[in-house]
């Protein structure tokens, strides 16, 4: 958008429509049929209170628009978050957003109680739990039937008090979770009006519990327990100070000034900053991990926090190096994903009543996400985990966006050899002008980077739900050649998503972990590429697969 000519003018059918447009173009959405194109004005709504586009301001005495900013343009805010390259960057911009986020106000007045931070009250409700309890968790029944019920008005312990009350009454019950779940809900609804008189319907807290779990994770202050969430233990020092501030905004136009330029941060002041700093630096002397800030600089905030990011940095690697070793304990959650992108399904429960998703608009990065997390549970890399991928992860190790252009979706390089991994959802004809240029000349780069290092050979593999024919064709003849007109032969092989699944399967129910037994059917594979066109190949790489899985489970 920022480069669109719909900023600044977001309003009416037509610009509804474009923005539409401009969202599935760019992936954001999904373009299923919305014949009163809703979708474009329920993104600038939600885009204006966030802060991230200035708002229509209300037409009331002591504001006025120029003193706010020019409507549906970007703000410094939405600037901020068009300029962050990190995930912890990204997630600062909606800390800085929700943050200034208070209820009620004048954009949302219809709330019968005193000015408070919805996001400042959650948090301070799970620092009460785990007062209470020792933990923070916070499940999502809880916050669906208590938490989001409350504001600054209701005292944080009797708020802990009754979510503990819920939990044990909960364990105690003879009725069927899912049934008592539904009984809290209903009654919810029964007890709480709307401003106007009214029930809400019962699925409004459950959506409103969705949303409001969805925008603390995007703080990146609380990460994924179980059903729940529980503050990242890295940012304790830093929820604590964050909720000790408890000031108000002074004014309508001071609110509309901190929601568009993003509220500060405890590590805007110099000495909250430093004691965040001193208790980064406590938490990576625990892990062992050497850092020396002895020659830094730490005259200014803004030079702590250069400091403080190559810390959470090195906490985030370490984190990912428990996660990926974590890895072979889940195989089964993993096949589970897969089969969730194999049938375009999104949501699953798993035998132990974990429920999985695959959110629809995302699942290009899942699908990346999930072949990652299989070479990691196969725990033969020789590159960390952080190396092996190109996308994004959050604190919940969950895909942000797919990998960028220009390089593979994944690099793993094992004791013997590399193997480029590159993924699509793409199926029909368009998956060979989409991928047969990108995936060979991605995998010859790296066959020239491995020749002049490691000397290792290089094998691509290449995985969909439905390989076509044409892009079969072109891996078979696996042909590159360099700008010096130097001819390369490729070794890039084409199998579904189902056949890799069947493989990964068979090896963690045979107890037969080895990658060795990847490369060994990556080269039968490639083998047979000689003798046969494309269609009898794939029906070749099918057999081999078959026989691989057969050799394991019997």
């Amino acid at each position: 958008m920022s480069t669109s000519s719909l900023q600044g003018n977001l309003r009416g059918t037509a610009q509804d429509i474009a923005f539409r447009n401009l969202l599935g173009q760019h992936g954001i959405v999904a373009l299923g049929r919305d014949d009163t194109n809703s979708v474009g004005r329920k993104w600038r709504s939600a885009l204006t209170k966030l802060g991230f586009l200035f708002p229509r301001v209300p037409d009331i005495d002591d504001l006025v628009q120029n003193d706010v900013g020019p409507v549906d343009s970007i703000t410094p805010n939405g600037w901020r978050l068009i300029r962050a390259e990190s995930v912890p960057a990204m997630q600062e911009c909606f800390l800085r957003a929700l943050l200034a986020h208070y209820l009620p106000s004048v954009l949302e007045g219809e709330f019968e109680c005193s000015v408070f931070s919805p996001l400042k009250h959650v948090l301070s409700v799970m620092l009460e739990l785990e007062r209470k309890t020792g933990e923070s968790r916070l499940n999502f029944i809880e916050m669906a039937t208590v938490v989001q019920v409350t504001s600054s008005d209701n005292e944080l312990a009797l708020i802990a008090d009754k979510v503990l009350d819920f939990r044990e009454r909960r364990a105690a019950s003879t009725l069927n979770k899912n049934k008592f779940d539904r009984e809290e809900l209903e009654a919810t609804a029964k007890n709480i009006l709307k401003p106007g008189g009214g029930s809400y319907k019962t699925q409004t807290f459950n959506d409103y519990a969705d949303a409001n779990f969805r925008y603390l994770k995007a703080t990146g202050l609380v990460q994924s327990k179980g059903r729940g969430l529980s503050l990242v233990p890295e940012k304790h020092l830093f929820i604590e100070r964050l909720v000790a501030e408890t000031d108000i905004p002074e004014s309508n136009q001071a609110y509309f000034n901190t929601l568009c330029n993003g509220a500060a941060l405890p590590t805007d002041n110099q000495d909250s900053a430093l004691a965040v700093l001193t208790d980064l630096l406590a938490q990576l002397s625990q892990r062992g991990i050497p850092f020396d800030v002895s020659d830094r600089s730490t005259e200014t905030p803004a030079d702590i926090e250069i400091i403080r990011y190559e810390i959470e940095a090195l906490l985030a690697e370490e984190n990912e190096e428990v996660y990926a070793a974590r890895q072979a304990e889940v195989w089964e959650e993993i096949v589970a994903y897969m089969q969730l992108i194999i049938a375009r399904r999104n949501r699953r429960t798993l035998s132990n009543g974990e429920e999985i998703e695959v959110p629809k608009s995302e699942a290009p990065a899942y699908f990346e996400w999930v072949l990652w997390r299989a070479f990691l549970a196969i725990n033969s890399l020789v590159n960390k985990p952080y190396e092996a991928r190109r996308f994004k992860i959050d604190q919940d190790f969950l895909p942000v966006g797919t990998a960028p252009g220009n390089g593979p979706d994944l690099i793993f390089e094992f004791d013997n050899f590399v193997l480029v991994v590159e993924v699509t959802l793409t199926a029909n004809s368009r998956q060979e002008a989409a991928e047969g240029e990108s995936v060979r000349r991605h995998v010859a780069d790296l066959v020239t980077t491995y020749q002049e290092t490691s000397g290792k050979p290089v094998y691509g593999l290449f995985i969909a739900n439905r390989i076509d024919s044409n892009t079969a064709e072109t891996f078979r003849i696996g042909v590159w050649y360099t700008n010096t007109d130097e001819k390369m032969r490729l070794d890039i092989i084409p199998v579904t998503l189902m056949q890799f699944k069947d493989v990964f399967e068979a090896q963690f129910v045979s107890g037969q972990v080895d990658v060795a037994l990847i490369r060994e059917l990556l080269e039968q594979c490639g083998s047979l590429r000689i003798k046969h066109e494309a269609p009898a190949w794939k029906h070749e790489i099918a057999d081999v697969v078959q026989r691989t899985i057969n050799r394991l489970l019997h």
